[in-house]
Order: structure tokens, then sequence, then C-alpha cells
């Protein structure tokens, strides 16, 4: 696909940036000193290497000379290659559990509160493997960020082929956390102005409504649109998570009217004249920051920036997919058909029957317009259950992860929009229904009070009738 190929060529030359720095670096003096012996095996080579990285001789100039030269050999590897390397170093640069559990008989045995905090300390150098020593040095390196978080997600794809590795997955996000709290973050604007390397990485990292053109990007970036994103400083060039917004007259309940409108000429004045931002696209572009949220952040603070540019805005409201609902449909129509207890209202398993046809691989209706009047009323009374009854039985939390984000951020469940997404994903996902979650400013604490604190979803009135 077009896109596909975008985002291979942006990676493609990240990774040969990344390579042509850590080289220069790993070509100083220090590092040609070494003299590494080329008839070593690989492995042999490698707990080399990460051994002189730990040995800290010579000042910070050489660690990261050595870290740099470590790095550079590593992109170079394949696949099955990087496993094996990062196997050799969490295998035998990891925690020495011999001393953790000397240290722990010897806290045992004494009563001193004064050496036992000593103790304790020592079991927490003795915790932290020597391995993450080598994680920071990278990250002092030029992209060093970009390479850690590009190796979580590597790690990340090779968790079924590769479950050892998860004790480094989780180390580094713990990194993660701390080097990307929000503190650190930065908002900018992206306008079509923005450079074409932020541009291009825009059509590649954009998850929701796919970016079909240049064009269609310029559309998005009209006077009309918004576009803001986060950016780390150890990452200046690189957005961490980004939202598109569209100023208009009222809530919207269709993209695809959003997203393809024609208004080419539309102005800076015409948008001072909306009253209501559509928060219509919401993309994490790191697939290394997984489970790292700053989502609800970038919400509040990109609300902060329209306020202050349009203070006419009266309304903030989403226009969001619903992804998980038809694969919970399908799970309850199997249970069901397996007699096995949903759970579930007698009302709600009817409607699921009455839906059943549409489930299939060769479904009577491709599209919302295909679909009856008393199908499309099911439907619309599944999507208003499901949003607001559907839970997570290991969390209470909303089942779907959209509303699960939103409504942690306080949004209310507004409107539920048929044929909101009449596209295939938004039939594959939700029947093409989509939601619109609102963020009212004044009810935003208590609403999130009420969901985190008791499960409790805030639900518009005309969302409520859908429930029959």
């Amino acid at each position: 696909m077009w896109e596909t190929g975008m985002s291979q060529t942006f990676l493609d030359r990240t990774i040969d940036n990344l390579r042509v720095a850590w080289r220069e670096l790993r070509d100083s003096p220090v590092v040609r000193g070494l003299g590494l012996d080329e008839s070593q095996s690989r492995q042999e080579r490698w707990r080399r290497q990460i051994t002189d990285c730990l040995a800290k001789r010579g000042g910070a100039v050489s660690a990261r000379s050595r870290a740099a030269a470590l790095g550079h050999d590593f992109l170079r590897l394949d696949d099955a290659g990087k496993r094996e390397f990062l196997h050799l170093l969490i295998n035998e640069f990891g925690v020495d559990r011999d001393r953790v559990g000397a240290i722990m008989s010897d806290w045992n045995m004494v009563d001193d509160l004064a050496e036992q905090a000593l103790l304790e300390a020592e079991l927490r150098a003795a915790l932290t493997p020597p391995f993450r020593m080598i994680l920071k040095e990278f990250n002092s390196l030029p992209q060093g960020v970009k390479f850690l978080v590009d190796l979580r997600a590597d790690l990340l794809r090779w968790r079924r082929e590769a479950p050892g590795l998860v004790i480094l997955e989780r180390d580094l996000k713990e990194l993660l956390a701390g080097w990307f709290d929000i503190g650190f973050l930065e908002l900018q604007r992206i306008t079509w102005n923005s450079s074409a390397s932020l541009l291009e990485k825009l059509i590649a990292y954009e998850a929701v409504h796919a970016i079909q053109s240049w064009d269609d990007l310029k559309r998005r970036l009209a006077p009309d649109r918004r576009c803001f994103a986060f950016f780390h400083p150890g990452m200046p060039d690189e957005p961490l998570i980004f939202v598109e917004v569209a100023l208009v007259n009222g809530i919207a309940g269709s993209v695809d009217a959003l997203i393809q409108s024609d208004q080419d000429d539309a102005d800076e004045q015409e948008s001072k004249l909306a009253d209501t931002a559509i928060f219509y696209s919401i993309s994490n572009a790191q697939a290394g920051l997984a489970g790292i949220s700053f989502g609800d952040f970038l919400i509040k603070r990109v609300v902060g920036e329209l306020q202050r540019d349009l203070p006419d805005l009266k309304q903030f409201c989403t226009l969001s997919p619903i992804p998980a609902m038809r694969s919970w449909m399908d799970r309850q129509l199997d249970a069901m058909l397996q007699k096995q207890d949903t759970g579930l209202p007698k009302a709600i398993e009817a409607a699921l029957r009455d839906c059943d046809d549409l489930m299939g691989p060769k479904p009577p209706a491709k599209h919302p317009d295909e679909v009856s009047e008393r199908t499309r009323t099911n439907i619309e009374y599944l999507t208003a259950w499901y949003l607001l009854n559907a839970k997570r039985v290991e969390t209470g939390s909303a089942f779907d992860p959209v509303a699960h984000f939103h409504l942690t951020n306080g949004a209310r469940v507004e409107r539920l929009n048929w044929n909101g997404n009449g596209n295939e994903n938004g039939w594959m996902q939700s029947f093409g229904m989509m939601v619109n979650y609102l963020y009212d400013l004044s009810m935003i604490e208590k609403n999130h009070e009420s969901y985190v604190g008791q499960g409790k979803i805030a639900a518009s009135g005309a969302v409520k009738r859908h429930l029959r």
C-alpha cells in the first residue's frame, strides 16, 4: 500500500542515520584501540564488547564510544541475530541472584535497624541488572532515545517468538516511563508549513483514518483544521502522539463527511466562526511507548490551546470508532451457540441473534445502507448497551479500549451515529457505528472520578434512550 511504502522509507532513513552517527563514534581511537579479534565467535565478541562497556574505563567519552560501537553492530543484525544478542545480554549480564540471596540472608540475621537499612540499599543495587547500564549508555548517544523506543517496539513484536525477553521489555518500559514523564514533553502544532519529513511521518503514523495522499494531508491541515503533537527533547523530530481536530458548527456524526469535506477555500476567518472542536483522530506514533500513557494530557493541553486561540468554541467532542464491538458480539454469539451462560440480559441475547446473519464471512449486507430498519434498531440498541455495560472482568473497566480512554479522561458518551464510518474498516469494527464523547469542561473531574473510582459511565439521555 502507498502508506506502507512511505513508512518503510523514513524508517530506513532513521536506521541509516543512526548507523552513520554511531559509526563516527565507534571509529574513535578509543574503540579502535580495543583490537577486537575478528576470529572470535560473534557471541564471544559481544561478551567482550558488553564487558568493556560496563568496565567504565577512560571516562564518559570512552564509554559513549564503546556503546556506539556495540549499538552500531547491533543495528547490522537481522531479527534472529538481534534476539540472540539480547538473550545473551539478559542471561549473562542480568541480576546476580546468588548475591541477592546472600544479602537477604544477612538482612534476616540482623536486628539493628541501621544495618538493615544499609543492607536494603545494597539489595536495591543488587536488583538492578548490569544490562540496564548498557541501556542508559545508549540513551546518551545521538538519537539513542529513538533507538531504545524502537528496541522496545521490537521486543513487544517478539513476545511470542522470544518470551524470555519479557524481562528486558519490562525493564526498558520502566526506564522509558521515567524518561517520558509528561513534564518533559512539548506540545506543538503541525501545519502544512512544517518540515516535509515531519509531514511524511504524520502520514505514516496515522492509525485511525489512513491519509491517502498529500492532497488528503493538506486538507487535514487546512485553516479550519488543527493538528497537535507531543514531542520529547530526545526525539525532537519524532511525534509521540498526535490529534487531528476539525473546527465545525455542531456535533459531527460522519467521519467521511468530516475528512472528505470539499471546503478547499476554507480560511482562518471561517474557523473562528466554529462553535465545536471535533477530535476525530488520536494516533500513538511510537509502538515502543505502548502502555506509557500521555494521551489524556494531550487532550487537555489541546483544549487549552484551542480555548486560547478560539474563545468562541463552546463544545469539545470526539468522533470515535468502536473498535472492539464486533469482536465482542462474535464472542457472545459463540458462547450462546455452545449453550454457555453469557450473563447477558435476555433482550441483549435476542438482539444478538437478530444480528447473527451479519456476522458470517458472507453477510447479506456489507454496508449500513443495506441493513433493514429492524436490524439497525437492534445494532443501535446493542451499541448503547455495549458502551455502557460491557466491562473487562479483570479490571471492571469499559471493554472497548477507545471508550476506556475517553471515559478515564472524564468524557461523557454523548451520541451514537449510524453510518458514521461507512467504509470497510468501519463495517468490520462496528457495522459503521461511531460515537461522540463529549468533554464538558465543568464535568470532567466528576466524570473521571465516578468512572475510575466506581465504574460509573456518564452518558447523555439520547444514548440511554437507545436502551428502550
